[in-house]
């Protein structure tokens, strides 16, 4: 898709129905996105945040449910979009077993994604997905919880953008990561991961 910014993406596909039809390899980024190794799967996970209503929450706000946690920001140009239209597809795909499911999305870009914007941006995908965000210090913390890299990095437009990470982190209800899912997974792929997780099979 090349570099297409969030509102092009926004004005492009419209709501999560238009997107939810197009193939997942229309939407793949042309460039590798920075990684570094997830932690090792039992690890705990540790946050403190803010949801886009206002409200305080923490990795103990979730426990009892399965959550697909991802790092991005809403002026990405293609890899966050993508992995969130496949996470989308693969809630759909999952029907009612989503009820035991929360897809949260942390932002790395406090400073444009303000709760309005990061409600708005992930209500075209899924209006049941989670946006948090916080401070520079909190969102840094929680990014280290799962070894999350990212770096901003300044264009000659007076804008910037971010290298990050791109897994999709599943964590059990206990509040241990249970997989770590890189963005080239299909919503499929998603999909069977969860259930097999859930199922207790592996």
């Amino acid at each position: 898709m090349g570099h297409v910014r969030r509102r092009d993406f926004l004005a492009r596909f419209g709501g999560s129905a238009a997107v939810a039809v197009l193939p997942a390899s229309a939407f793949r980024p042309t460039s590798a996105t920075a990684q570094i190794a997830a932690p090792p799967k039992g690890s705990s996970v540790h946050f403190a945040l803010t949801a886009t209503d206002g409200t305080a929450v923490t990795e103990e706000s979730y426990r009892g449910k399965w959550l697909a946690i991802y790092f991005g920001y809403t002026f990405c140009p293609d890899i966050c979009p993508t992995t969130m239209m496949e996470l989308a597809q693969a809630f759909r795909a999952l029907g009612q077993r989503t009820a035991a499911v929360r897809a949260v999305f942390v932002t790395v870009d406090p400073q444009r994604d303000k709760p309005d914007v990061l409600a708005e941006y992930l209500r075209t995908f899924d209006q049941r997905f989670v946006g948090l965000t916080g401070t520079s210090a909190q969102i840094s913390a929680a990014a280290k919880s799962l070894n999350v890299f990212y770096e901003r990095n300044d264009t000659d437009d007076g804008s910037y953008t971010y290298d990050h990470s791109s897994y999709i982190y599943l964590i059990d209800p206990g509040g241990k990561l249970a997989e770590a899912l890189s963005s080239d997974r299909g919503s499929e792929q998603i999909a069977t991961a969860l259930l097999t997780l859930m199922s207790g099979t592996r």
